[in-house]
């Protein structure tokens, strides 16, 4: 499990080592650009091809998974994977479609109809690999949530200022995001409930906007 590993030992657990390890958070990171790519620029791309971007972001989120399914075929894991991900969906395969459900279903509002849909991403893309490192600098579970709550208020917050986002999802979304990482389950990982579980919790809150 994910959470579990993380919590032991992430780096031996890593293909590289501390490369692996320093490599898959920074792609992780970088997923936040997705949803940038996303609200200002996939209209134009899916233009040239005849698409909308909806067609666009369930292809690619199709295309990753038929990718995934041959790698678990293969049994093999890439750079900075764990190595128990050669028998299980990985969490990068987990987040790209938690990631692709979110820019979906996610309500459009505000500045390039961002304001949910981006931070909804960026805390799972800053929050999730953050909550690692606490856990693996030896934080007590107190310390790492109230961290993470407020590494995702301030993303919220930021949203607010940047994306006209109602200021007060912060209070709502911050919490939430750190709890539906804490689930230990085998059948999905937390790279999926960190955005599946706060995208339902703002589709709730969307009528009270």
């Amino acid at each position: 499990m994910e959470g579990m590993v993380e919590m032991t030992n992430p780096i031996e657990q890593s293909v590289g080592g501390m490369g692996g390890h320093i490599f898959r958070r920074a792609i992780h990171i970088a997923m936040v650009l997705i949803p940038v790519l996303y609200y200002w620029y996939a209209d134009s791309i899916a233009e040239k091809i005849n698409f909308d971007k909806e067609r666009v972001a369930s292809l690619v989120v199709f295309t990753l998974l038929i990718i995934e399914a041959g790698r678990l075929k293969l049994g093999i894991t890439i750079y900075g994977q764990r190595k128990y991900e050669s028998e299980q969906m990985s969490a990068l395969a987990w987040g790209s479609l938690g990631i692709g459900i979110s820019l979906l279903m996610a309500p459009e509002y505000g500045v390039s109809g961002a304001a949910f849909g981006l931070p909804l991403i960026a805390c799972l893309s800053f929050g999730d690999p953050f909550l690692g490192e606490l856990r693996r600098f030896g934080l007590s579970d107190r310390n790492v949530f109230i961290g993470g709550t407020a590494l995702c208020a301030i993303i919220w917050i930021i949203s607010w200022q940047w994306l006209e986002t109602p200021w007060w999802f912060a209070i709502f979304l911050a919490p939430i995001t750190v709890a539906a990482e804490w689930p230990r389950l085998r059948w999905i990982d937390d790279n999926a409930t960190m955005i599946l579980i706060p995208l339902f919790a703002v589709i709730l809150l969307f009528s009270f906007v």
